[in-house]
């Protein structure tokens, strides 16, 4: 850490201890709210998967969530009940990690519950269960694929480690592998992997360690250490020399990967490497990106970064081209700008604001105890890759201390030769490269020999802990704590609100103007998004590099937003920067350029993005919706994304820009949020100098029109083609109002039909039939009427019955099957219990003003959603659920192979069907 002050290295403290069975724990405390965060981490991943079983670390993760012996039901119903949030597992190279934040009163029941999988599993474990998950599994595997480049990983490990490194294989496996798991592969493998010595248990958030020490103890202390590991042994496997493919696929536009290996977590190198990639292609201001996407107007975006894991690290370009242009020059470009670098290295500021960038990135995400990127995951990580829960600051420290000759000697050595490129090229459907590349690098004979587990005399501790009552009772509940809303107006009467939040050492600003899609009335589409997102592009004076770089140098984000009813920027810095960013923020809203060479590379970029949305199944139908229930000319009448249609924005001028900033982003119509480690006297003074002599206009600002949609009276069937092993199932009606006095009804009856993970839908098409990795429904909030979103992805030859599942879900819910007594119980108390940890970082605070702004909710909201929430009766419920979930009159569309699905969706006789063609979609 030498020349690195210690006061810019954060620090979580914690205390480690290992029980008897070999079981390492580590605590955190942090009081900050109510809440725990168990964190568990398996030393297995995908690399310990043998020949022939590739896929089954994922898939066993799947069967960790079908039940424990003495808990024989689906594992997330507890924590529902309790008020769970950030709950998941995931797989990866080199683990696997179950996860979820519960409030303190229910961390008996978490420890329990993860106790009892880890060492009562099998015999909950049978034949059903393992075709369920596998199912699932593979709807997920075919959901991935069928994306837009949702195949190129795939190729990019095949032809990036050797045939015999543990990384050549996908987390996800094979279909051939998944088909042939057995009952007898899932006993071995949790009898070698699943033992309490090969685990990581991290507790953060609000607990001691004394009282850790007890809980853990009685809930883990007699489970069986399990076997010596043997575990793979790091391998870089850096290649010699370049090597080149070419992938087939249905795409919107040419992508170039370029890939190397590098080392992993751990080596002295890797940090340096995260430097060299963000001088790359870390942002806007990078190289590449300048090179490509701004002078020679080759490209769309360039990224640049690092995959650090246990065993090596993959260093990844990626650069999406624009269409025309040219591969060759493209790579040629990338070629010079990579010689420069590796010749001369990068600048002192260059350097400068790639440490402050990934320092303050670090900094953000110490806000969230749990989750997958918080305080437990970078304890747990260090203690499972490297045997030191606070690696992460030693590898900040490396950073923070590096200079520009270590930077370039970490690239001259690991990022000069031996890439592998693939081009994925667009093509028509009949010639997509369908299989897997067969052809892979071949095995090395240098491959390391394995690392062998030393024998440890493990020993357990006899349990006090009676199973068989069942899973410990939640009974208590602790309140949310909210902050106290302030209120003030600068001098041009700008309001302003603020809640206090002192965490970190970080404030966030929200900038609200009353406008977002729904002031694109009587102009193009796109206009809105394209108007806020050129805000980032400078002023007259500063252009959008040397904006990125004063953002960079204060650690601070500045991010432009259109949503359907309001438009604005997220300002985020570190508070050393405060006074600074806020002084950019207002130059930049208040004085933007517009300038038509910004205009036409933005341009390009948004109309890349409509390309990709219209590739993608599941964007595509989300494209077309609000254009069916709403009409062309309404207000809501267009891509939620903002995105627009591809001819208008072609059509695009800076006077429509001009004309939208000028209407509608003016003093008069904003209103600044403030949540973070600040107080009104500190920040009040410093938004009265950014924009206290912002003066609106004479004019009177502008109404937004909503008009009422009569609810049709048939359903309507759209169809789509898109070519695949998946269709897209949509179905939508539209609502009344976010502030309509029905909205907490209608949001309890969405939860139960569509809105958890033990949702009717999604057991039934889920866990049930096994033909979706997921469905669910949803409700946007809105000003003016809002759809009801109800979706899946489901398998293709499948498409038919799964549309008549949902209606008869749909049509038992609204009618003879309404929501129960114990399902409204059960989401109320997830809903109340869930408040503490969901209030847990600023953002969701500075979330929660504005959405009380928006539909006109008293400060106190959140204090008293839960009176509201109990208060909420199961008739209010089924009433809700009737207007809602009626089959009759609802609009369908579904994106799938025309070829497997027109003919079963026609026979269901829904109503009337309409066919979308190519060229009618790119209008929308």
């Amino acid at each position: 850490m030498s020349g690195v002050d210690g006061a810019m290295l954060p620090d979580i403290g914690y205390e480690r201890f290992v029980l008897d069975n070999g079981l390492t724990v580590i605590v955190h405390e942090d009081h900050k709210a109510p809440v725990v965060a168990v964190s568990v981490w398996y030393g297995v991943g995908s690399a310990y998967e043998p020949d022939g079983k590739t896929g089954f670390a994922h898939l066993f993760e799947h069967l960790m969530f079908s039940g424990s012996e003495h808990h024989k039901d689906v594992f997330f119903k507890p924590f529902e009940l309790a008020g769970a949030t950030d709950q998941n597992g995931t797989t990866w190279f080199d683990r696997t990690n179950y996860f979820q934040t519960v409030p303190t009163t229910a961390l008996d029941m978490a420890l329990w519950m993860e106790s009892d999988r880890m060492g009562h599993l099998l015999g909950a474990i049978g034949q059903d269960e393992l075709d369920t998950q596998r199912g699932v599994v593979k709807n997920e595997k075919r959901q991935n694929e069928d994306q837009p480049y949702g195949r190129a990983w795939e190729n990019i490990q095949l032809n990036a480690f050797p045939a015999n490194h543990p990384y050549q294989h996908t987390t996800i496996g094979s279909m051939d592998d998944l088909d042939a798991a057995s009952l007898d592969d899932v006993r071995a493998w949790f009898s070698t992997y699943y033992g309490a010595a090969n685990t990581v248990l991290v507790l953060a958030g609000d607990i001691t360690p004394a009282q850790a020490r007890e809980k853990v103890r009685t809930y883990f202390g007699d489970i069986p250490a399990g076997p010596p590991v043997s575990r793979p042994a790091a391998w870089i496997a850096p290649r010699r020399r370049s090597s080149r493919g070419v992938q087939r696929d249905r795409v919107p536009q040419v992508r170039l990967m370029r890939q190397w290996n590098v080392p992993g977590l751990g080596h002295a190198d890797a940090p340096l490497l995260a430097l060299a990639a963000w001088v790359l292609g870390g942002d806007v201001s990078s190289r590449l990106y300048q090179r490509l996407v701004y002078r020679d107007g080759l490209a769309d975006g360039v990224s640049a970064d690092v995959l650090s894991l246990a065993l090596a690290g993959m260093f990844m370009l990626v650069v999406n081209l624009r269409p025309g242009a040219d591969a060759e020059a493209v790579e040629a470009a990338i070629a010079e700008e990579w010689a420069t670098f590796l010749r001369e290295g990068p600048s002192a500021d260059e350097l400068l604001r790639a440490r402050t960038v990934l320092r303050a990135e670090l900094v953000h995400g110490l806000e969230k105890v749990g989750g997958f990127a918080g305080k437990a995951v970078l304890l747990a990580e260090g203690q499972l890759y490297r045997n030191d829960p606070s690696a992460y600051r030693a590898d900040l420290a490396r950073q923070q201390a590096a200079t520009p000759d270590e930077v370039v000697a970490a690239a001259r050595q690991w990022i000069a030769q031996g890439d592998y490129t693939l081009t994925i090229v667009p093509v028509g459907d009949e010639d997509i490269d369908t299989d897997p590349p067969v052809a892979g690098l071949p095995a090395a004979p240098d491959r390391p020999a394995p690392l062998t587990a030393p024998t440890c005399d493990y020993a357990t501790t006899p349990s006090t802990v009676d199973r068989r009552r069942g899973v410990p009772a939640v009974t208590r509940f602790p309140d949310l704590a909210f902050p106290m809303v302030q209120r003030a107006c600068l001098s041009n009467g700008m309001r302003v609100i603020l809640a206090e939040r002192h965490t970190i050492p970080v404030t966030q600003l929200q900038l609200h103007f009353d406008a977002g899609l729904a002031a694109e009335q009587g102009r193009n589409t796109g206009v809105a998004r394209t108007a806020l997102a050129m805000l980032g592009e400078g002023t007259q004076r500063l252009d959008s590099v040397e904006v990125a770089r004063q953002l960079q140098r204060l650690g601070a984000t500045f991010q432009p937003f259109t949503t359907l009813d309001s438009s604005g920027v997220l300002l985020g810095t570190l508070n050393t920067g405060l006074a600074d960013a806020l002084v950019l923020c207002a130059q930049l809203v208040r004085r933007p350029a517009y300038r038509a060479e910004d205009l036409e590379r933005l341009r390009a970029q948004l109309l890349a993005t409509i390309s990709r949305e219209l590739g993608n199944p599941a964007t595509v139908a989300s494209r077309l919706l609000p254009r069916l229930l709403f009409g062309a000319g309404h207000a809501y009448g267009v891509p939620f994304s903002g995105t627009g249609s591809l001819d208008a924005v072609q059509a695009l001028t800076q006077e429509d820009l001009m004309a939208f900033h000028a209407t509608w982003l003016r003093p008069d119509r904003a209103t600044l949020f403030l949540a973070g480690d600040t107080t009104m006297d500190t920040v009040l003074p410093m938004l009265e100098s950014a924009f206290g002599d912002w003066s609106a206009p004479q004019t009177a600002a502008p109404d937004k029109a909503l008009p009422g949609i009569t609810e049709a009276l048939s359903s309507r069937v759209h169809l789509l083609h898109r070519p695949g092993e998946q269709s897209q199932v949509t179905v939508s009606r539209l609502l009344a109002p976010t502030a309509t006095p029905a909205n907490q009804a209608m949001q309890l009856a969405n939860t139960v039909f569509g809105g958890m993970f033990t949702s009717r839908l999604n057991m039934n098409l889920r866990e049930d039939k096994r033909w979706t990795y997921g469905a669910r429904s949803g409700m946007p909030d809105a000003q003016g009427q809002r759809p009801l979103l109800v979706s899946a992805p489901v398998q293709v030859d499948r498409t038919a019955e799964s549309i008549r599942e949902i209606i008869s879900e749909s049509r038992a819910y609204a009618g003879d099957r309404p929501p129960t007594e114990a399902e409204l119980d059960k989401v109320k108390a997830q809903s109340v219990r869930a408040l503490p940890g969901s209030y847990e970082t600023t953002g969701a605070v500075l979330s929660t003003l504005v959405s009380n702004h928006l539909y006109e909710r008293p400060d106190d909201y959140a204090q008293t959603l839960k009176q509201r929430l109990e208060g909420t009766g199961v008739a209010q419920v089924a009433d809700a659920a009737r207007t809602m979930f009626t089959p009759e009159g609802m609009t369908w569309v579904v994106a799938g192979d025309l070829a497997q699905i027109e003919a079963p969706v026609r026979a269901l006789e829904l109503g009337e069907v309409t066919v979308w063609s190519e060229e009618d979609l790119q209008r929308t």
